[in-house]
């Protein structure tokens, strides 16, 4: 897996949708919308892992298929990768393992990225049009290789949506996708009771806080909501240490099953007050917004 160091973070905020505008986070880059309209007329290079047992290779050739309308793409390795990345009438769906040059945590990210080929010297310089958390690096595929599916879709429809209304590149996309929580009324949130922070680890306390619909699942049960694209379903992606040493940030989506869409997105650094895991006051927030 290649490695791509984010040095300087402010601006990756909104067409990238990496961290969302919090000013300890960003790469130098904010896409132009001469940027994203070239996107659409780029062939999209899909990095295949160099390892070809993990799943991923397997599953993004699967969603691929099924999924992506917006470009014609094709798969090829991290060594074509490496000849290709130059030539701009490339785009290329690469994970990379991100790490970030101010955090002295020692945290090491999976992100999905979509970047445009270019005359880059590095990968961390290559315009970015949308990138998302998938999990940490130390963290087995099977926390979050279910999800692939709709986290790409998620990437295509972002990628759409900024090129419909280049303003939100510029604006806080941050308060654009947690305006949808209104809109997971009437739909069932699933959670996995590992998690949530023990403060609301049971159906009793999160019904003190949560007006809406929940139900307390099996990650296999949110990968079946997944693969039938259930409408009436939103789901926590979660990415955390999940049990290993390193202690750095805690990302929190919700994401809807059929819909792919973003209802909530924030991000806390872990320590002994705020562990790794939905916490209280995310549950809170959400709730305000369903009232």
């Amino acid at each position: 897996m290649l490695t791509f160091k984010i040095n300087n973070m402010r601006k990756l905020i909104s067409g990238v949708f990496l961290i969302l505008g919090l000013s300890s986070f960003a790469q130098e880059y904010i896409p132009s919308a001469n940027e994203i309209n070239q996107f659409f007329n780029t062939k999209t290079m899909v990095v295949l892992e160099d390892n070809p047992m993990m799943e991923y290779n397997y599953i993004i050739k699967d969603v691929m298929k099924k999924d992506w309308t917006i470009t014609p793409f094709e798969f090829i390795t991290v060594k074509e990768f490496e000849e290709k990345r130059s030539d701009p009438k490339y785009s290329f769906l690469i994970m990379t393992k991100t790490s970030f040059d101010r955090d002295n945590t020692g945290g090491e990210y999976n992100f999905l990225n979509v970047l445009l080929g270019g005359d880059a010297l590095r990968i961390g310089q290559m315009p970015a049009i949308c990138s998302v958390p998938l999990a940490y690096a130390s963290v087995e595929e099977h926390s979050y290789i279910y999800k692939l599916g709709t986290l790409l879709r998620f990437v295509q429809n972002h990628i759409q949506l900024i090129k419909s209304d280049p303003t939100i590149v510029s604006s806080n996309v941050f308060k654009y996708y947690n305006d949808n929580i209104a809109n997971m009324k009437g739909k069932t949130l699933y959670l996995v009771e590992d998690e949530l922070e023990k403060e609301i680890g049971s159906a009793a306390r999160v019904k003190r806080i949560y007006p809406g619909k929940f139900r307390f699942v099996t990650r296999e049960e949110i990968e079946e909501a997944i693969k039938n694209r259930d409408p009436k379903v939103v789901f926590l992606h979660k990415v955390g240490p999940e049990g290993t040493k390193i202690k750095a940030r805690c990302y929190k989506i919700l994401i809807g099953a059929k819909d792919a869409k973003f209802y909530y997105f924030d991000y806390h650094m872990i320590n002994h007050k705020k562990p790794d895991g939905l916490l209280e006051k995310d549950l809170k927030k959400v709730a305000k917004n369903l009232e």
